[in-house]
């Protein structure tokens, strides 16, 4: 895995000890290893969030990994598993129900599986399940969106790219969440003066909005190799203008990071022609909507991306950055990596528990080091196997916890 980052040390509002918790670990995996304490020592509340397509497959992975890893090193959860997008939609009318939202803003953290499927897409913006999506993470005030990008040793021939390319890629892609062209006013559609319906957005930020996650990338790019790439398109978009304006001044208080620029369609480029270029890069909503997507092909598979989204304070949203893949929901083939490794971000980024964050992380790179595959990344001499399985490859690894970087067996 990428080094760790330890930033934030969470400020936990207190656990909510009158609720009920979960102390059972998964039933599919009889633990022979003792906890690190006889009885587990901090409690925290989570809410799920399955959603739509594989999201009920993939969180009842990563639930199980959370519950075992938990259980390991002294920590119980309660979990309350609410509904958003389409399944919101069928069973209330709203893509995010009140209740929802109210659970997510007392919980420690947010998991989600995904949002979104074809039933769906013709509905009106406002009743579309990504919608939903949007809403929760203005709700929450998630501003700061991590996505690493990891070529991990096992998987380098899985990328479409030469192995000499793709071989040590470790990019930590940050994306402004809460601003931009998917919240900007105006927007809507109108007619123009030779009355032809037009469709119309804004992509605009307050200097605020900027210099937030100007913060935030620079200390993210001090707990890394201290490089940082901006990425904009200063060149036509007055927007960027005013994003590379503030970077620069910002720059001045973080003298011991390198910040470089570069505009959106170069870094597009870049990223296929030269990855290991990048150490952290920034950049606004839609950029780091597209850069993200196109950076996980570098690692292999969309299904290995994990993503944590953070505000200056409140839960944290933790997601794989993948949709909802209704092509394939219900067949037991979905990859659930990338939500077991948002898992693991959760407990690092939103509890602040390190260990448990490690241990999910190694039991992921020991499934692949085993030859465990799901058909997106499966390749020949390799084992495939369903979600499933692959959930309780992942928990016999979490138990054995084999430290990252040990040899295959």
């Amino acid at each position: 895995m990428a080094a760790c980052l330890q930033l934030w040390q969470c400020k936990l509002a207190r656990p909510f000890d009158s609720l009920p918790v979960r102390r059972s670990i998964p039933l599919s995996l009889r633990c022979s290893a003792a906890p690190s304490s006889s009885k587990p020592t901090r409690s925290y509340s989570i809410t799920l969030i399955p959603g739509d397509g594989i999201g009920p497959e993939i969180i009842s992975v990563a639930k199980d990994v959370l519950v075992l890893a938990g259980y390991l090193e002294g920590i119980k959860y309660d979990f309350r598993e609410m509904l958003m997008g389409g399944a919101a939609l069928d069973a209330t009318g709203l893509p995010l129900p009140h209740e929802t939202l109210s659970a997510a803003k007392q919980s420690h953290a947010v998991l989600l599986g995904a949002v979104g499927g074809y039933k769906w897409d013709r509905n009106d913006k406002h009743l579309k399940p990504e919608t939903g999506l949007l809403q929760i993470r203005k709700e929450l005030g998630v501003f700061a969106n991590l996505r690493p990008a990891t070529v991990y040793s096992p998987l380098v021939d899985a990328s479409t790219l030469k192995r000499e390319v793709a071989e040590g890629v470790d990019i930590m892609l940050i994306r402004e969440l809460t601003g931009g062209i998917y919240f900007g006013e105006p927007r809507g559609f109108g007619t123009n003066d030779n009355g032809e319906e037009i469709g119309f957005n804004t992509e605009i930020y307050a200097t605020h909005e900027i210099d937030r996650i100007a913060h935030f990338a620079f200390k993210v790019a001090q707990k890394r190799r201290r490089k940082l790439c901006s990425v904009d398109k200063a060149n036509v978009l007055e927007a960027s203008m005013l994003w590379r304006k503030r970077f620069l001044a910002i720059a001045q208080e973080y003298p011991d990071v390198e910040l470089s620029h570069m505009y959106v369609d170069n870094a597009s480029m870049q990223l296929i022609r030269d990855p290991k270029q990048f150490d952290t890069m920034v950049t606004n909503n839609i950029f780091g909507d597209i850069l993200s997507d196109e950076a996980s092909m570098v690692t292999g598979s969309i299904g290995m991306l994990p993503s944590a989204s953070l505000g200056a304070s409140g839960p944290g949203l933790f997601e794989p950055i993948h949709g909802s893949a209704p092509d394939i929901a219900g067949q037991d083939k979905a990859n659930p990596f990338a939500t077991v490794l948002s898992a693991a971000m959760l407990l690092r980024y939103g509890l602040g528990e390190e260990k448990a964050a490690e241990r999910i992380e190694n039991a992921v790179m020991d499934t692949l080091n085993r030859g465990f595959r799901t058909g997106d990344i499966y390749s020949a001499g390799t084992k495939l196997v369903g979600c499933k399985q692959l959930g309780e490859e992942i928990l016999k690894s979490v138990e054995s916890n084999v430290p990252a970087g040990a040899a295959a067996v």
